[in-house]
């Protein structure tokens, strides 16, 4: 018995010519910067609307200078000491700077001043 893949050509196989082929290849290379230009709109386009969708669900923070808000506690301590049952979130703290929108520099409530600067998604406000 001979396999019908080997017995049967399809359209393909019975009109290929190896000349056209090549001429087809050397088409396809004049147009491949073109074809990339192409491609990269496209990959820009679907960037933006991913970026577009995901902001529409993002919550602003909007922080200002006084106001207080508590830290992220595995942030504080990256050693990872604390335990299971400690609290997430310490505090409050006074915000003494603003930075740039999203970075803060904290103070205490006694006045003394955080080290480093902290960024808004490790900050939660706090209302008394």
């Amino acid at each position: 018995m001979i396999p019908v893949g080997i017995g049967v050509h399809s359209l393909r196989v019975l009109h290929f010519s190896e000349a056209n082929n090549d001429e087809g290849l050397r088409n396809l290379l004049d147009f491949v910067e073109e074809l990339r230009y192409k491609a990269a709109i496209r990959v820009a386009a679907s960037q933006q609307r991913v970026s577009c969708y995901y902001n529409k669900r993002v919550n602003p923070r909007p922080l200002r200078e006084g106001d207080f808000v508590l830290r992220n506690e595995a942030i504080a301590d990256p050693t990872g000491t604390r335990g299971k049952l400690a609290p997430n979130w310490e505090g409050p703290y006074k915000v003494k700077k603003v930075i740039c929108p999203g970075t803060f520099k904290l103070e205490t409530l006694g006045g003394r001043e955080i080290p480093k600067a902290w960024n808004s998604k490790h900050l939660r406000k706090y209302y008394q």
